[in-house]
């Protein structure tokens, strides 16, 4: 990237180091692998270490697991392909974008676009498409492969920097990941760990599953105003002297008013699409709806419709694509539809070299048990500080930042992390109901700057869409200021929150009292 003509000061200059800095570092899929036989050498050199930390999955002190043994080595060749092929994003990245292709090359998303942009004043873009990535989150992970390229497609056809509207995105899909103000399946999903570990203590503690949500509901509106000022006067213009590279796939003339044709051909498929969403919601509201969980709630982790999202985002953009296709004369025969298909894993191709290894790497990481012991000495060493209550909730969210940038999954993390810091804050009189809030501020702050993060190297592919440079080092840099101002202003607001005693959720406390 050239960063001549860039706004001069301290933090840019910062910002400019550290991007050449990564982008020095090698391919992401170079790096990957270079990770993975760090983690076996690492494996193979501590292995023989007895480690005090108790393992809360095993109830037995946490072993580091020898990936050069072999055995590890004869189950890594064996399970290489099924480690591939088993890495969760790659099947919601393709899955889905196969659907998205087919309403992106049939012109019905550039439409919608132009829709859009004829009726909402270019500076309220940047919130709109924040609220959107926000409130993508009750998609689980749908946001990644459906609202981060449209962010950058949308401030492209605006006439602003594409980047920008990517890292915008971004900053609302994952770095506010825990701000929302719909219910998702993280919700009863972490609050399961929360209550295993409160009833170490208090065998018959009860806590809603929606415990945090009106700090989170509130801390949407914080993550909006945070994003919006940092998009427009940080980022965007940082990006000014950054060119969009020459590129065919790239909408032309999108702020071309839609024709006759075009307006009567994407208001069908938007009425498609709005019945199959009000057959969907039929399907779903009766209480014994198959969409429904064992328990009947439709946001369970585990219900069907949650475990659906994906093939539903493919369905829903995949039929009034091609409606829109045949309508506006974009597609003439079924060869099209399939070609369009072909042309959107073209672009994918890729992030699934980087998708192989970064499987194995997670994989080795994840086996080794490296990052659980990580986990597990960083609670274990914040115990051990006894720090007064409000300092204790800032070591959690600044603790929980810091591990994230190593074990990526919320649930992974909580489960490790839980069983110690749960207990120990009850003891002092805090809520699991806080506990848990602190825990997902740091959880969500840190995923944008991380490369070990499973969608990192997918939001680098989108990218280089617009500026084949685009590289680990860019994207980090991009993304850092948000992460900083988001760790310092969120954990102010949760501290602020809880001095004013602001219910966190439902059937929430902030202190906990012995029975």
């Amino acid at each position: 990237m050239n960063q001549q003509a860039a706004p001069k000061g301290f933090i840019n200059k910062a910002l400019n180091f550290i991007e050449r800095a990564g982008n020095k570092l090698p391919d992401p899929a170079v790096l990957f692998l270079v990770l993975m036989i760090f983690v076996w050498v690492l494996s193979w050199l501590i292995s023989g270490f007895s480690f005090a930390e108790i393992d809360p999955r095993t109830s037995q002190p946490i072993v580091v697991n020898n990936m050069l043994s072999g055995k590890s080595f004869g189950e890594f060749f064996s399970n290489m392909v099924t480690t591939f092929t088993g890495f969760a994003p790659l099947g919601i990245v393709l899955v889905a974008m196969l659907g998205v292709g087919v309403a992106e090359y049939a012109g019905f998303i550039n439409a919608g676009l132009k829709t859009l942009l004829s009726f909402t004043p270019k500076m309220l873009l940047t919130p709109m498409l924040i609220l959107v990535a926000i409130v993508s989150h009750t998609a689980t992970d749908a946001g990644y492969v459906l609202v981060i390229p449209i962010g950058g497609v949308i401030f492209y056809s605006a006439g602003r920097h594409p980047l920008a509207g990517i890292a915008a995105a971004f900053a609302g899909v994952s770095g506010g990941f825990s701000a929302n103000f719909v219910p998702s399946g993280i919700d009863p999903l972490l609050q399961g760990f929360t209550q295993s570990a409160a009833r170490i203590i208090d065998p018959v503690i009860e806590l809603n599953p929606l415990n945090n949500w009106f700090f989170t509901s509130a801390s949407s509106v914080l993550i909006i105003l945070l994003g919006w000022y940092l998009t427009d006067r940080v980022i965007e213009p940082r990006l000014k002297s950054v060119a969009v590279d020459e590129n065919a796939d790239l909408p032309k003339g999108t702020m071309d008013p839609l024709t006759k044709k075009e307006k009567k051909s994407f208001y069908t498929s938007i009425l498609v699409m709005t019945g199959m969403l009000v057959l969907l919601a039929l399907w779903a509201m009766p209480a014994t709806s198959a969409l429904r969980s064992e328990t009947g709630v439709l946001t369970d982790i585990k219900a069907p419709l949650m475990r659906s999202i994906v093939p539903i985002i493919f369905i829903v953009f995949l039929i009034p694509g091609i409606v829109y296709g045949y309508m506006s004369g974009t597609f003439a025969k079924t060869k099209d539809v399939i070609d369009s298909m072909s042309k959107s894993m073209t672009g994918m191709s890729y992030y699934i070299v980087m998708a192989f290894f970064c499987a194995l790497f997670i994989d080795a990481f994840t086996k080794s048990n490296i990052g659980a012991l990580l986990a597990l000495k960083g609670a274990a060493g914040l115990q051990s500080l006894q720090l007064p209550p409000q300092v204790t909730i800032v070591g959690i969210v600044f603790l929980t930042s810091f591990v994230n940038l190593f074990v990526g999954s919320a649930s992974a993390k909580w489960a490790l992390m839980s069983p110690i810091l749960v207990p120990m804050l009850m003891q002092l009189g805090i809520s699991p109901d806080l506990t848990q809030a602190g825990y997902r501020v740091g959880d969500s702050v840190s995923n944008i700057i991380t490369p070990l993060m499973p969608y990192f190297p997918l939001v680098v592919v989108f990218c280089q869409k617009y500026v084949k440079s685009t590289g680990i080092g860019t994207l980090v840099s991009m993304m850092l200021p948000f992460t900083v101002a988001f760790i310092i202003a969120w954990t102010l607001f949760l501290l602020i929150y809880w001095g004013l005693d602001i219910p966190l959720g439902l059937q929430s406390t902030y202190e906990y009292v012995p029975k």
